[in-house]
């Protein structure tokens, strides 16, 4: 037999392997489509493309680290202790809080922990300060999980804070995502090693088989300080002034105590784990309340099959009685989503939805805007913030649930990406949001419908054209 025949066999076998990996292990038929229909037109390239970025190697190695977790009873704090009192707790809701608390028991498998405070803070002049003075006065443990750590003046203070608590005797851990360790090269790790730092990366960048890591990504931002206090959002740590000083962006994160912060603290230690390859005991969280606020943290990530985010969304948005409220970065939304938008649109709800007016990714920006014909026909409302950026990610539904953390509405986040949400269950921080969320309406520009079907020719091939890969942006 000649080479080119073995080598055509080899080629065509390649091909049908990847092609049947695809058709058998894709959860939607588009993107099955489109992988089948790569691996067999191109059995190099094709297949060498659904082996970078189609194939997931997360889950596995998630699920065997969840079972040990499990034998090793460290998910014990996203347990309730007792059901009778959460079917109390249940009692003492208002009829409007029932049903969403019931969404997110069926879609996390968790319940809700009762007797937290949240503190909403309005971009890096509150957050950074409020985290830098809750690591200067640890006194067991800080942990931090973050995609980007920078190293302009914020992220310095950050790492001679990490450096400083370490020093004192201070239970130090730093975790950063592979992707986002790029835009600081490394070196913060290093820093960090430098001064004895236990640091570490989560899914580091690789392009070497069997470790083929280039689409997955650590996109929460959590600091957990000695089980007590506790920050999460939107908020990388840096990189929002420009050369000049100037705001590049604007962003709001979330001061926690209370139960509530078991959870961040237990989140921290399983992607620790699955970055070191162990489970490790974390230390005891502190259960004490020191509010009145029901809480519950949603996890995802592509180690969890069934898209809690996603489903937590599409499933809230369908119980609304009154109104949404959606701030995004980045919007593009699946089928499942547009629908639930504009049937909500229909029946009456009140939905809005704000958008920066100018995006960091611009390809972003024009792929949106090709959804937006058919929510407006449905009745939505849609605004462009103005500039600076904003980086806000912030889901308001009626005036009693709130969702707040690191996910956008795309893909990425809700097919991708390792994100984490807190879902909070509480009219009075539910009605200090719709406050700031309705402020930034009244400064922003609303979007019509005349604007988006008199588009220019070139304008809506270009805005069609990077629609068409919305799954994979």
């Amino acid at each position: 037999m000649s080479p080119y025949v073995l080598l055509f066999n080899f080629f065509f076998i390649l091909s049908l392997l990847g092609a049947g990996h695809a058709l058998l292990t894709r959860k939607q038929p588009n993107s099955a489509l489109v992988w089948v229909t790569l691996c067999l037109s191109l059995p190099v390239v094709g297949v060498l493309a659904y082996v970078v970025f189609g194939v997931n190697r997360v889950r596995r190695s998630a699920t065997r680290l969840r079972e040990e977790f499990e034998q090793q009873n460290i998910t014990g704090y996203l347990k309730p202790p007792d059901h009778r009192a959460h079917t109390c707790l249940l009692k003492e809701l208002p009829e409007e809080l029932i049903m969403m608390e019931k969404i997110g028991r069926a879609v996390t498998g968790t319940f809700p922990l009762k007797g937290n405070n949240i503190e909403p803070l309005y971009n890096g002049q509150q957050a950074y300060p409020a985290m830098l003075d809750a690591i200067k006065n640890a006194n067991e443990s800080v942990y931090l999980s973050t995609f980007l750590l920078d190293k302009d003046p914020v992220g310095r203070r950050f790492i001679n804070s990490l450096v400083a608590a370490h020093k004192r005797g201070v239970h130090v851990a730093v975790l950063i995502d592979g992707f986002g360790l790029l835009l600081s090269w490394r070196s913060v790790i290093r820093i960090l090693k430098k001064h004895g730092v236990p640091a570490t990366v989560f899914l580091p960048l690789s392009l070497v088989p069997p470790q083929i890591r280039l689409n997955l990504r650590n996109h929460r931002k959590l600091l957990a300080v000695d089980g007590k206090v506790g920050f999460t959002g939107g908020m990388n740590i840096g990189g929002t002034r420009n050369s000049k000083g100037n705001r590049r962006l604007t962003d709001m994160h979330y001061r926690l105590t209370g139960p509530i912060v078991s959870q961040l603290q237990q989140i921290f230690m399983e992607d620790w784990a699955y970055a070191k390859g162990a489970a490790h005991q974390p230390l005891p969280a502190p259960m004490d309340h020191t509010g009145d606020i029901l809480a519950r943290v949603i996890k995802d990530g592509p180690d969890n099959p069934n898209n809690p985010l996603h489903t937590s969304i599409i499933a809230t948005i369908s119980a609304a009685k009154h109104s949404v409220r959606i701030i995004t970065p980045y919007f593009l939304p699946s089928a499942e989503l547009i629908s639930v938008i504009s049937v909500a649109a229909l029946r009456g709800i009140a939905v809005t939805i704000i958008l920066p007016v100018k995006s960091n990714w611009p390809f972003v920006h024009w792929a949106s805007r090709n959804y937006f014909k058919d929510l407006l026909e449905a009745g939505v409302r849609i605004f462009y913030q103005p500039q600076p950026f904003c980086h806000t990610k912030l889901f308001v539904v009626d005036d009693c649930y709130v969702q707040f953390g690191s996910a956008n509405m795309d893909p990425r986040s809700l097919r991708l990406n390792f994100e984490l949400n807190v879902e909070v269950l509480d009219m009075g921080l539910a009605q200090q949001l719709i406050t700031h969320v309705d402020e930034i309406v009244l400064r922003s520009e609303e979007v019509t419908h005349r604007e988006i079907v008199l588009r220019p020719l070139p304008v809506r091939i270009r805005d069609a054209f990077f629609w068409l890969f919305s799954p994979y942006l």
